[in-house]
Formats: structure tokens, C-alpha cells, sequence
């Protein structure tokens, strides 16, 4: 409603000015005056009522020249220079407005997502009822898939469920017969029974809802560019026109004054130059909704970044297999994967994709039955297979150990037994983002001073991604309300920018100046209360919109500075007699024109900080990404080999036969084509010729560890290596496994991060 009054108001004065100026020329001069005047009354109303609007904030800002603009033409019957100043005056709103519009409503989706229906046992069995029925003590059923809809105890079975939308926590917790679950996670697992220990209204999700109303409706406004040049320069018009009307006791003369002091390169330039950086924005995958935003995020110092789908990928990443004796890490991946197939658990579909990457052996499962809590069990080839939890009653000192390294690592294990003994087990990860450190160097480089972690998830766990990627400071296990506090923390110092993507982020998203969302997978919630949204799930597209924002802001304040200035000179002229009201709104619109041309500078494209990818360089990458994701299996085996010499047996050698030829025909091959031909074009693409000094460094270890391993294989007899070689062997396949696998991170967040950044 109010867009189509902007767009009445300026159709109106446009065409009053239009209607008068035709009938002026056609010697209607009467008339024309007329519809002149009527143009100017017109904006005098809207135009009062924001400076009241202004004042009532405890602002004044600079709609107040204007006013007394268009009252003075009125005054002094310069009724073609009030029409002008109308035209402008509608247009720099209307052009305000487009860019300073948001969409985030009362965060509609939040309220969307809360649960409306619960499945409550009644007499004749579990019945849909509507939530708000629900009382204390009632006894629900919680289907696959659906939300819990109150807090309660959970009865008779175990339950899985996925709590990332609350906590940041991306694997799936499992919860006992008698522990108390909250409102607002979803069941992973099979169905279960609840007893509600709370109403719709007390739940926890009822009180995400109600902290973000309250969080949106303390939100303090951002301050128009406009109204910060006002501080001075209304003052400044205002003693000029005084001294004008006073000095040569003509009115007009202060009307002039006002007439060309019109800020129309703030309400027009400085509008134009940040829709300018909103559309630049939206071309490179992100929505910001408003110029407010934009400006706000050019002038951020501190960066506030949840961990679970922000930094992470938000989902489990298989990152190591570890094979009992007897087996292979391929045999553990195979067998677990042939069971998990089956199942719909989100651990399962992370085994099951690692398998399919690695190559591992494809088998055949029967009587597949999954039991939550426990795991899936099938039958493999004949032998009975279970995946997830170890079986009871063993332990021994290699689960003991591969328990405390999972512990080391922050990761989660799933248990691969077979006729009731172990056969290995599968660590699982929330993996790092590879554009994350990439992504945080740029923004670091672009102005933001302070990066902060704030998540839901364990501290060991958010404490571990931190230390990689070097963020200032870590506050973890924090509930909604304990985020908000945080980011109210942060922004007391500087100008803060929050970022997330889960439920329980969003009352944290409107706290901050500017909230940030990663609305290809993250919630609905998050996406309405966020200021900023970006559409595709890469977290560089922050570090773009940011060089945008910079940019978009530095044009408006440079138009704007320059506009001021050309229209201090003009009021010097116009209350020196040099400039009549008429021709002073004639001069203000060729200043307008100067400056918005200038401030339309700004949707030209950005380079800031990212780094420009040419198509051919872009090839090179993908193919070379591609190459990376091939040969992972390879980097397995090398760990494999080392782990089997530790109980050497006739099948050791022709392992390490495999091994060295794998390396040889696989893995080389992949590093001298780098060297020859991704290399050069890096350094051509970043302008140093140093910049692959240190992987070409890293390569020239690959290769002599290469070659070491080649020449342990034509000493070993035909019995295997001998016991004089196991230690140095081991170290060399360790020490190759080591240095490939930093050696391809590296590459990925240097190098392979860069794919898709072509303009």
C-alpha cells in the first residue's frame, strides 16, 4: 500500500509540473501557476509529515529544508521552482523506499513452523488433535518425521532425534526411555511415545517464538545516510538563508537559498547508490532487504557466525574407517553400507555415500530390521551384520582405543559387527566448509576486526572448527536466549553482523544491526528475521555482498559529499543575488544529475576482495577438484597398509604392491599435471609467482616418500618386508598418508574454493 502511494505521489507531481509548464508556454500563465502551486501544496503535506515523524524519533532530518523550500516558493510565488523541488522530492522517496524496503514481516515462517498437530492416545488409539488441546500429563505419539509438538519424557522406546534447528548440533542425539526432550526437534527415528510435561504455550519452541517478537520489536532502526549529512548542513542552510533575507531584506533571496540547499543528492544520490549495490547483490546470489542493510553491513567490524551449516556442511561426513583385524577398511565399508542402504537414518545416507566414493565391494542385504537405539541388522553373504552401537558385553583394548581417538577427533562412532564380533568402525564428522577459511581471510581483509562463534553445539566440538579456522572467540552450548545476549554483547562495541541458518538462530539474527541467513538450507525462521539472505549455500557469497556493501556505501557518501559541496557554492551564490528560486532548482537538478550518474557507479561489477577466475583457469580447477575426490580412496589405503603392518601376514606384500602402484599411477601423475598446468595458471590468476611455491614444496615430499616406499617394496623378500623395515615402512606410509592429506586441503581452500567465482 504505501509503495503505491509513493508511486501516486510522484506520478502526481510529474505531472503537475508537466500540465503547468505546458500551459506557461502556451501563455496560460494563470493556470499554470495554478497547477504549479497545486503540485507544491501536494508534497508540502507528506513532506511535514515526515519531518514530524523525525521529530517524534528525535531526529531531524533533512525532509526539513525541503518544507521550508516549498512553503518559501509558495511564499514568494516562485511556483515552478516548488514544483521541481516536489518532483524531487517524490522521486528521492520513492527511489528510497525501493531500496530501503524489508521483508521480514513478523517472522511469519517461525510461526509457520510451530507444531499446530499432535497425535494424543485416546480411547480407541492416538487421535490429531489440534496442539493448543494438549495438557499436561497427556500421553502422545511422536510419528517418524514430525515435530515434537510440547516438552514431555519420553516412554516406552528410545528416541533419535534431530535437534539442529535448536541447537546447532547436525547429528542426530539419541535420548532414553525417561529423558526430557524439548519442543521444536524432530523425530530421526522410528516412532515413539511422549508425556507431555508442559502446554503449547509454556514450550520451548513457544518461547523461541516470543523471544524473536520481542528481539524484532527492540531493534533499533538504522539512521538514513541522509539524516546523518542533516546534522550540519540544516543548520548551515538555515544561518545562510537568515543572513541573506537579513543582509539584503529580500525574502526571495532566503528562498533561494533554501531552493538550491534542497538536499536532493542526499534523497537522490546516496538512495541511487545503495539500489544500485541491492541489485549488485542479488546477481551474485544474495538478498539484502533494504538499504539500511546494505549500509550497515559496508560499515560492520564485528563478524558473529553460528557453527552447524555456517562454518560446517550441517550434515555427517564419514572422515575415517577403521578395520578390526581380520578385515579390511573396504570389507567394513562394504558390509555397513549394504545394511544402511536400508535404513533412512541421516548417519546411515553419510555410510552409504562414502562407500559408493570409495569403491568399496557392493553387497546384498536380507531381513534388514532396524531398531532405534541400536542400530540395523541384515544379513550379509550368510553372516549377520549390525551397524551402530558395539555389541554388549565386548570390549577390548583396540575399541578402547579407537573410542578415545574419536574422542580426540570430535567425531561419532558407528560400530560395524559381523556374527557378533567387530569388524571395525566408521568415524563420523560435521565437516568444515572449504570456502570457510577463504571466505574468513576476505572478510577480515575487507574490515571486519573481530570473528566470533556462537553456537548450540558441544565446546569440544566447536572449539576443534575454531582452532582451524582462527576465530577471535569461541561461546558454545548457548541456548536462544544466551545467543541473543551474546550478539547484544558483540554489538555494544562495533557494529556486528550475525549469520546462521537455524530456528534457534533467528531471534540472534534480529538482535544484530545486520542478520545474515543461509537460506539455501537453512529454516524458514532464520530466513524472514535475517537482513540479508544468501540464496545458494556457499558462504563466500558473504564476502561479496560485504565488497559490495563497502563500495555501494563509499559511492553514496562520495555523491553525497560532492552534491553538498556544489550546493554550498550555489547557496553562497543564490543569497548573494547571483541565482533566482527558479533557476536555483534548475542548477540543484544538474547537481542531482552529476551526482546520481556517479553514484550509479555502483552496479558496476565489484572485484574487492574476491579473486577473478577466468574460464580457463575455472577448468583447470573443476577438473582438478574432481581428481581430489577420485583419489580419497587412494589416501584410505595408504592408511590401511600402515595400519596391516602391525600384524604383518602373506597378504602384506602384494597390499604394499598395490599400494606403490596406486601412488605411482594415481596419485603422481595427479601432482605433476598440477605442477604443470594448475600451478602456472594460480600464479598467473593471483599475480605471484611465489604463490605455489609451498604446495610445489609439499609435492617434492610427496615424491620422496614416493620413492621411499618404492624402494622398501624391492627389498622386501617374498615373505613381505622384513622386521628391519616395518618401523621406517610404517613412517613412510604414515608420513605420505599425512602430507597428501594437508596437501589436498590446502588446495582445496586456496585453490578449489575459487570455482564458480567468475563474474
Amino acid at each position: 500500500m504505501e509503495r503505491l502511494w509513493s508511486m501516486a505521489f510522484l506520478a502526481f507531481t510529474v505531472a503537475a509540473l508537466a500540465v503547468g509548464g505546458a500551459l506557461s508556454l502556451a501563455g496560460l500563465s494563470g493556470w499554470g501557476d495554478v497547477v504549479l502551486a497545486a503540485g507544491t501544496i501536494v508534497a508540502i503535506v507528506p513532506a511535514s509529515w515526515w519531518v514530524f515523524s523525525a521529530l517524534r524519533a528525535g531526529r531531524l532530518g533533512v525532509d526539513a529544508i525541503a518544507v521550508l523550500a516549498l512553503v518559501g516558493t509558495l511564499a514568494v510565488r516562485e511556483y515552478l521552482a516548488g514544483a521541481l523541488i516536489a518532483v524531487m522530492l517524490a522521486g528521492g522517496r520513492a527511489l528510497e523506499q525501493y531500496a530501503m524496503r524489508r521483508a521480514r514481516g513478523d517472522l511469519t515462517a517461525l510461526y509457520e513452523r510451530a507444531p499446530r498437530w499432535a497425535h494424543r492416545y485416546e480411547r480407541d488409539g492416538p487421535r490429531r488433535v489440534d496442539v493448543s488441546t494438549l495438557s499436561r500429563g497427556d500421553l502422545l505419539l511422536v510419528p517418524a518425521g514430525e515435530m515434537v509438538p510440547v516438552d514431555g519424557v519420553i516412554m516406552r522406546t528410545a528416541a533419535m532425534l534431530d535437534e539442529s534447528a535448536l541447537t546447532g548440533e547436525a547429528l542426530p542425539v539419541e535420548h532414553p526411555v525417561g529423558e526430557n526432550v524439548r519442543s521444536g526437534v524432530v523425530n530421526a527415528g522410528p516412532a515413539f511415545d511422549l508425556r507431555a510435561t508442559s502446554t503449547a504455550e509454556e514450550s520451548s519452541y513457544a518461547a523461541v517464538v516470543r523471544l524473536a517478537r520481542e528481539t524484532e520489536a527492540d531493534s533499533a532502526p538504522v539512521v538514513r545516510l541522509a539524516d546523518r549529512f542533516a546534522a550540519w548542513f540544516l543548520p548551515v542552510t538555515l544561518a545562510l538563508a537568515g543572513l541573506a533575507w537579513a543582509w539584503s531584506g529580500e525574502a526571495v533571496r532566503a528562498v533561494a537559498v533554501l531552493v538550491v540547499a534542497t538536499p536532493c543528492p542526499l534523497l537522490l544520490a546516496a538512495p541511487a547508490a545503495i539500489a544500485s549495490g541491492l541489485s549488485r547483490t542479488a546477481r551474485r546470489g544474495v538478498v539484502v532487504k533494504g538499504g539500511g542493510a546494505l549500509e550497515t553491513l559496508g560499515r560492520a567490524r564485528t563478524l558473529v557466525l553460528d557453527k552447524t551449516g555456517t562454518l560446517t556442511q550441517g550434515c555427517p561426513e564419514v572422515v575415517d574407517v577403521v578395520a578390526a583385524e581380520g578385515f579390511t577398511v573396504r570389507d567394513v565399508l562394504g558390509l555397513a553400507a549394504a545394511v544402511d542402504r536400508m535404513s533412512s537414518h541421516v548417519l546411515a545416507a553419510a555410510i552409504a555415500r562414502a562407500a559408493e566414493v570409495r569403491g568399496a565391494e557392493r553387497f546384498g542385504a536380507e531381513r534388514v530390521h532396524e531398531e532405534v537405539g541400536s542400530g540395523t541388522t541384515g544379513t550379509v553373504g550368510g553372516r549377520l551384520v549390525q551397524v551402530g552401537k558395539a555389541p554388549r558385553g565386548l570390549d577390548s583394548t583396540w575399541m578402547a582405543a579407537q573410542r578415545a581417538r574419536a574422542a580426540l577427533d570430535s567425531a561419532m562412532t558407528v560400530w560395524v559387527s559381523v556374527d557378533g564380533g567387530v569388524a571395525g568402525v566408521i568415524l563420523l564428522r560435521d565437516a568444515v566448509r572449504a570456502d570457510a577459511g577463504r571466505t574468513l581471510r576476505r572478510l577480515r581483509s575487507s574490515g571486519i576486526e573481530r570473528v566470533v562463534m556462537l553456537t548450540g553445539d558441544r565446546a569440544e566440538v566447536a572449539e576443534s572448527v575454531a582452532a582451524v579456522l582462527g576465530i577471535d572467540r569461541v561461546l558454545a552450548e548457548r541456548t536462544p536466549e544466551q545467543k541473543v545476549a551474546g550478539v547484544r554483547e558483540e554489538a555494544v562495541r562495533a557494529p556486528t553482523v550475525m549469520v546462521g541458518d537455524g530456528v534457534n538462530d533467528a531471534p540472534a539474527l534480529a538482535a544484530a544491526q545486520v542478520g545474515v541467513a543461509m537460506g539455501a538450507r537453512g529454516s524458514a525462521a532464520s530466513t524472514q528475521a535475517a537482513d540479508v539472505v544468501l540464496t545458494t549455500d556457499r558462504l563466500d557469497r558473504l564476502a561479496d555482498a560485504m565488497d559490495v556493501a563497502r563500495r555501494a556505501r563509499r559511492i553514496a557518501v562520495q555523491s553525497a559529499g560532492a552534491g553538498i559541496g556544489l550546493s554550498l557554492v550555489a547557496m553562497v551564490a543564490a543569497a548573494l543575488g547571483a541565482i533566482p528560486p527558479a533557476a536555483g532548482a534548475l542548477l540543484q537538478e544538474a547537481i542531482d544529475v552529476t551526482v546520481i550518474l556517479n553514484a550509479l557507479r555502483a552496479l558496476r561489477p565489484v572485484r574487492g576482495t574476491r579473486v577473478q577466475v577466468d574460464a580457463p583457469t575455472d577448468a583447470l580447477l573443476h577438473r582438478f577438484d574432481r581428481e581430489h575426490a577420485a583419489l580419497r580412496p587412494a589416501l584410505e589405503l595408504l592408511r590401511e597398509a600402515a595400519d596391516a603392518l602391525d600384524r604383518p601376514s602373506p597378504s602384506t606384500l602384494p597390499l604394499l604392491r598395490h599400494v606403490h602402484d596406486v601412488v605411482s599411477r594415481e596419485i603422481l601423475p595427479h601432482e605433476q599435471a598440477e605442477e604443470r598446468y594448475l600451478y602456472p595458471a594460480m600464479s598467473r590468476l593471483l599475480g605471484d609467482p611465489e604463490a605455489t611455491v609451498t604446495m610445489s614444496r609439499a609435492h617434492a615430499e610427496i615424491n620422496r616418500l614416493a620413492g621411499r616406499l618404492g624402494r622398501h617394496v624391492e627389498l622386501a623378500g617374498a615373505a613381505g618386508p622384513g622386521p628391519e623395515q616395518i618401523d621406517d615402512l610404517r613412517a613412510c606410509l604414515y608420513g605420505l598418508h599425512a602430507v597428501l592429506t594437508l596437501h589436498f586441503a590446502q588446495e582445496e581452500e586456496a585453490y578449489f574454493s575459487l570455482i564458480g567465482r567468475a563474474e
